[in-house]
């Protein structure tokens, strides 16, 4: 696998990040029903915080990028996104293994949500993330970090 390495996000990403995810959301989004060119980069422009988001590269090219922003309990997981030719490889993997591996988020609670019937789910199914509820579009997981950098229960 190639070298995976994370840099902290600049105001200047926002754009390439908006149309990674338009490329990364297609799919689910247009079997859902929901896909819309511009709002679904939109929706990123208006969410995007540098300061909690990382830009994934591998030999030093753009592959994807992750939001990790600290909440009351823990942490939320969002934009995690990987372009479609590095899926499937381990990218995913390894970068929420790093995450996951952190001491800062031992001991807490990581949350997120996926698109239904979205491949991403089974990546976070095998990490220990438990469903926590869901509706016709999302299926919001939770996962409880143990202390000993093991990811075991979902909350």
């Amino acid at each position: 696998m190639k070298q995976i390495t994370l840099r902290q996000s600049q105001n200047s990403d926002v754009e390439a990040i908006a149309n990674l995810r338009a490329i990364v959301l297609l799919n689910d989004l247009t079997r859902l029903g929901r896909f819309d060119e511009e709002k679904v980069r939109q929706r990123f422009r208006n969410a995007f915080d540098p300061v909690h988001t990382w830009i994934i590269e591998a030999d030093s090219s753009f592959v994807g990028c992750i939001a990790f922003k600290p909440t009351l309990d823990g942490y939320l997981l969002e934009h995690f996104y990987i372009y479609p030719n590095y899926q499937g490889k381990g990218v995913g993997s390894q970068v929420l293994k790093n995450l996951l591996e952190q001491n800062d988020v031992k001991g807490k609670i990581v949350t997120l949500n996926v698109l239904q019937g979205s491949a991403a789910r089974r990546l976070y199914e095998r990490f220990g993330f438990k469903v926590e509820s869901e509706d016709l579009i999302d299926v919001y997981m939770s996962l409880k970090v143990e202390d000993n950098s093991r990811t075991v229960e979902g909350m």
